[in-house]
């Protein structure tokens, strides 16, 4: 029964009950007598007790709904509200959890759009970056080796200097490139990657310990990616904020897939503490091949980053974007070229 309906027939009942105590054997004295107004409080106070009920029962979907809508976030997906209570609340929740599903979606798709642009961007900026800028330095460097050997005795020294500035400019934009555009990933594939972004970071002043076991099941090109890049952006936020002087980067065969962890010995996330751009680049990156991430203290303190993906192989329908590959493998052209 819907709750309209069950307002109208508790209210229909009030009054058909007090219409009949009206036209029966009950009457009102005047002056009342206090038998009299015990029924009179009796049946109001019966009456008005129903009808609270009624209404708590029937708003208490909307009160768990209101909830819900309070909390509600496409980054951290959470259990939808139990749809339940009369006819319209019932609609109502089952409107609203459809209506999530189609923003988390459409969140998804567009997340999918933004991140391919972001990457192509990457890859023309660190194109340009190699071709462009590191020809223009290499040719300053042979200049300046020419100027050195003309050059009168007293002014090698600066020369020199000159010529370890731009050999140090030329090493970091070759750097910042191989970040932009991951081609060890392309080339090598994913265990090859992590390891060289294991020792890149490590050569910075933090030791990172990779943990990268063999016998991955197949993942597309696309899972590669967010894996690859998400351990980046943990292994840069740990390197910026944490504090920390270790780093623990592990990826490993789960019960349904892989699981990614990166861990730090560092200061950790404080209670108050909110998600800045780069967790957030990350969840939009897990959004984007359907799967949760989990930011939190680790086990000897300091932030640990978990990324569990479910294969194919372990019940998903295979990703219609990109065929799944042995991981570590490198990719075939089709698939690099069609991965953001």
């Amino acid at each position: 029964m819907s709750l309209f309906w069950r307002i109208f027939a508790l209210n229909a009942v009030g009054l058909v009950v007090a219409a009949a105590m009206l036209l029966g054997p009950v009457t009102v004295s005047t002056p009342v007598l206090p038998a009299e107004v015990l029924v009179v409080v009796g049946g109001l106070a019966t009456l008005l007790a129903v009808n609270a009920v009624v209404l708590r029962v029937g708003l208490a979907p909307l009160a768990r709904l209101g909830r819900s809508m309070a909390d509600a976030d496409l980054l951290h997906p959470g259990p939808r509200p139990v749809v339940s209570g009369p006819v319209e609340t019932a609609e109502l929740i089952a409107t609203y959890n459809s209506m999530l599903d189609r923003l988390g979606a459409e969140r998804a798709a567009s997340a999918g759009r933004a991140l391919s642009a972001q990457e192509r961007e990457r890859h023309r900026i660190a194109r340009e970056l190699h071709d462009e800028v590191g020809q223009t330095l290499t040719a300053v460097l042979l200049q300046l080796k020419r100027v050195a050997d003309r050059a009168p005795h007293d002014l090698r020294e600066e020369v020199g200097q000159a010529q370890e500035a731009t050999r140090a400019g030329l090493d970091e934009i070759r750097r910042i490139a191989r970040r932009l555009r991951p081609g060890v990933l392309e080339e090598l594939g994913l265990l090859s990657a992590l390891r060289s972004l294991a020792a890149e970071f490590t050569a910075h002043g933090l030791t990172v310990r990779p943990d990268l076991r063999t016998g991955l099941p197949p993942l597309t090109a696309e899972t590669e990616l967010v894996l690859y890049r998400v351990a980046q952006e943990a292994l840069t936020n740990t390197a910026r904020h944490s504090g920390a002087d270790r780093a623990e980067l592990s990826l490993r065969p789960a019960p349904d897939g892989v699981e990614l962890l990166v861990g730090d010995n560092g200061a950790g996330l404080g209670p108050t503490t909110e998600e800045g751009t780069g967790i957030r680049g990350m969840r939009e990156r897990a959004l984007l091949i359907g799967v949760d991430l989990t930011v939190g203290p680790g086990d000897d303190g300091g932030t640990r980053v978990r990324l569990r993906v479910r294969t194919p192989g372990a019940g998903d329908a295979a990703d219609p974007r990109a065929r799944a590959r042995p991981s570590g493998a490198p990719p075939t052209a089709a698939a690099t070229s069609g991965a953001p």
